[in-house]
C-alpha cells in the first residue's frame, strides 16, 4: 500500500483489481474479453437489426435500442480498464480519468434505471390502453421521454462526481476495487464523509423507490388486464411483451439494491466486487439474450436479414 500522509491532493489512484492471484488473472482476462466481445456484438447487432427492419420501428423497440446502447456504453466505461488490470503492468489511473470513469458509468447506469421504468410504462399503455397506444406513444413523445432519461442520468452523475471529488484524499491512493466507484473512494477520504454517505444512500433509496413504485404499479395493472383476457393468444402475447422486461428489471434492480442500499457496516469490498462484476460486465451481455431468445419479431427480422445477406452473396458470386 502506498501511503500519502503528507500530500493534501491525490493526482492518481491505484486500482487493486479483481484478484491478486497470478494463476487466476489470465483465465479471467480471457473470459472477460470473450464476454465483452459478446456484449458489443450482441447489443450493437440488435440495435442494427432494429434500425434495418421497419417492422421493429415501434416505441417498444425504440426504447429497447436505447437500453442496449446504454448497456454498451457503461460496460465500455469499466470493462477495458478491468482487462488492463488483469495484465501484468501499471494499475495506476489518473484522478481525472477516475472521475471520468465514475461519471460515464454512473450516468448510464442511472439512465438505464430511467429507461427500464419508462419501458414498464410503455408495457402498461400497450396492454391496458391498446386503443390509445398510437396516439399516446407518438414519436415526439418517445423522443422527449428518452431525452429526459439521458438528461436526468447525466445531471445526477455530475452531482455524484462533484460530491465525491470535492473530498480530500490524503491517506492512501489504493482503491480496493476494479473501477472508480463511490463506496471504495469514500473509504480513502480523510474528510468527514458522513454527509456523502447520507446523501448517496438517500438519493439511491429515493430513486429506486420511485422507479420500483412505477414498475410494480404498471405490472400490477398489467396483471389485472391479463387476468381479464379470455383467449390463450392474448395471454401468449402479453407474456411475450412483458416477460423479458420483467426479467431484466429483477436482475438489474436486485443487484443495484444489494450494492447501494446496504448499511455501511455490512459492506464487504470483496462481496461488492463480485456484485459489481455481475452488473457491470455480465448484465449487459444477458440483455440481448433475454430480449431476443423468446421474441418472434427479432427471430423473424434476423431470418430476413440473413436471407438478404445470402441473396446478396449469391448475386456477387
Amino acid at each position: 500500500m502506498i501511503l500519502m500522509e503528507n500530500i493534501s491532493e491525490v493526482t492518481e489512484f491505484i486500482l487493486v483489481g479483481l484478484t491478486d492471484a497470478k494463476k487466476m488473472q489470465m483465465p479471467l482476462f480471457l473470459i472477460f474479453t470473450l464476454i465483452y466481445f459478446f456484449t458489443l456484438v450482441g447489443n450493437l447487432g440488435l440495435i442494427l437489426l432494429i434500425l434495418l427492419d421497419s417492422r421493429l420501428h415501434t416505441p417498444m423497440y425504440f426504447f429497447l435500442s436505447n437500453l442496449l446502447l446504454v448497456d454498451c456504453v457503461y460496460s465500455s466505461a469499466v470493462t477495458p480498464k478491468v482487462l488492463v488490470g488483469l495484465l501484468p503492468g501499471d494499475k495506476v489511473i489518473p484522478s481525472n480519468a477516475c472521475a471520468a470513469q465514475m461519471f460515464f458509468f454512473a450516468a448510464f447506469v442511472i439512465t438505464e434505471c430511467f429507461l427500464l421504468t419508462l419501458m414498464s410504462f410503455d408495457c402498461y399503455i400497450a396492454m391496458c390502453k391498446p386503443l390509445h397506444y398510437t396516439t399516446t406513444m407518438t414519436s415526439t413523445v418517445c423522443a422527449f421521454l428518452i431525452a429526459r432519461c439521458y438528461i436526468c442520468g447525466l445531471l445526477q452523475s455530475s452531482l455524484d462526481v462533484v460530491f465525491t471529488f470535492c473530498l480530500s484524499f490524503c491517506h492512501s491512493n489504493v482503491v480496493n476495487h476494479f473501477f472508480c466507484d463511490i463506496p471504495p473512494l469514500l473509504e480513502l477520504s480523510c474528510s468527514d464523509i458522513s454527509t456523502n454517505e447520507i446523501v448517496t444512500f438517500k438519493m439511491a433509496a429515493f430513486n429506486l423507490s420511485c422507479f420500483l413504485l412505477v414498475i410494480f404499479s404498471s405490472y400490477l395493472l398489467i396483471s389485472v388486464a391479463i387476468l381479464r383476457m379470455q383467449s390463450a393468444e392474448g395471454w401468449r402475447k402479453a407474456f411475450s411483451t412483458c416477460a423479458s422486461h420483467l426479467t431484466t428489471v429483477c436482475i438489474f434492480y436486485g443487484t443495484i439494491i444489494f450494492m447501494y442500499l446496504q448499511p455501511n457496516s455490512n459492506h464487504s469490498m470483496d462481496t461488492d466486487k463480485m456484485a459489481s462484476v455481475f452488473y457491470t460486465i455480465i448484465i449487459p451481455t444477458l440483455n440481448p439474450l433475454v430480449y431476443s431468445l423468446r421474441n418472434k419479431e427479432f427471430k423473424s427480422a434476423f431470418s430476413k436479414a440473413i436471407g438478404k445477406t445470402m441473396s446478396s452473396m449469391d448475386i456477387i458470386f
